[in-house]
C-alpha cells in the first residue's frame, strides 16, 4: 500500500516545510500523461523508502499558489525537500532507476 500523501496550498508549510527529514513533492495534474506514468513508480519508491523519504502529491490545478511559489512551470516536477528546504529537483517523466538513485542519494 502506498505511503504517499496529499498536500495543498493550505497545509504545504506544515506538512513539508516544517517537516523533518526528506520529503519529495510530486507536482502533478489529473490531465498530465507523464504524471500518470510516474505515479506508480513514486508509490513503489514511497514503500521502498518508508521511514526514510516521505512522498507528497500536490495537484497544480487546485494549488496554484504553491506551484507559483516554487516556480513549477512543467509537470511532473519533483522537488526534494530536506528539513524544509529544496535540495534537488527532477522535471519530467524519468525511468524508475533514475528516481531510485535520487531517493537513495537523499535518503542517506
Amino acid at each position: 500500500m502506498s505511503k504517499t500523501f496529499v498536500v495543498t496550498d493550505a497545509d504545504f508549510a506544515a506538512k513539508v516545510e516544517q517537516g523533518a527529514g526528506v520529503t519529495v513533492v510530486d507536482f502533478w495534474a489529473t490531465w498530465c500523461g507523464p504524471c500518470r506514468m510516474i505515479a506508480p513508480i513514486l508509490d513503489q519508491l514511497s514503500d521502498e523508502y518508508a521511514g526514510k523519504v516521505h512522498v507528497a502529491k500536490l495537484d497544480v490545478d487546485n494549488n496554484q499558489a504553491t506551484s507559483m511559489r516554487f516556480n513549477v512551470r512543467s509537470i511532473p516536477t519533483l522537488l526534494f525537500f530536506k528539513d524544509g528546504k529544496v535540495v534537488d529537483q527532477v522535471i519530467g517523466a524519468v525511468p524508475k532507476a533514475s528516481l531510485a538513485a535520487k531517493f537513495a542519494q537523499h535518503a542517506a
